[in-house]
């Protein structure tokens, strides 16, 4: 049984994120309007709390996440959390799922 908020969508945005002493790049493989799962090679440990930017192929600029949790780590993926985005930039997330339902975002 999914008991997520939101559905999920599977993409392969590039995405950059820091934090306290973390600095790193991945690949969101996945979206949803309340977080995403990110695959890198820098492992992050749950409870950290970072700033994300997610570089979206139908975007000119990447959007930003002003502060996301890691809510859990396994090898190389972890999940975050979306705590808080300026409005703007939850406009930008609102039309990136939107494309998504639409298909038309990769």
């Amino acid at each position: 049984m999914d008991l997520r908020k939101h559905p999920r969508f599977r993409i392969q945005f590039r995405s950059t994120f820091s934090g306290h002493q973390v600095n790193g790049e991945g690949k969101a493989i996945d979206l949803s309007r309340g977080g995403c799962k990110i695959e890198s090679d820098l492992r992050v440990q749950a409870g950290t709390t970072l700033e994300l930017r997610l570089y979206s192929p139908d975007l000119d600029w990447p959007m930003r996440v002003e502060q996301a949790a890691v809510k859990w780590a396994r090898g190389q993926q972890f999940g975050l959390e979306f705590v808080h985005l300026l409005p703007k930039e939850e406009e930008t997330l609102r039309r990136l799922i939107k494309g998504l339902e639409q298909g038309e975002c990769e």
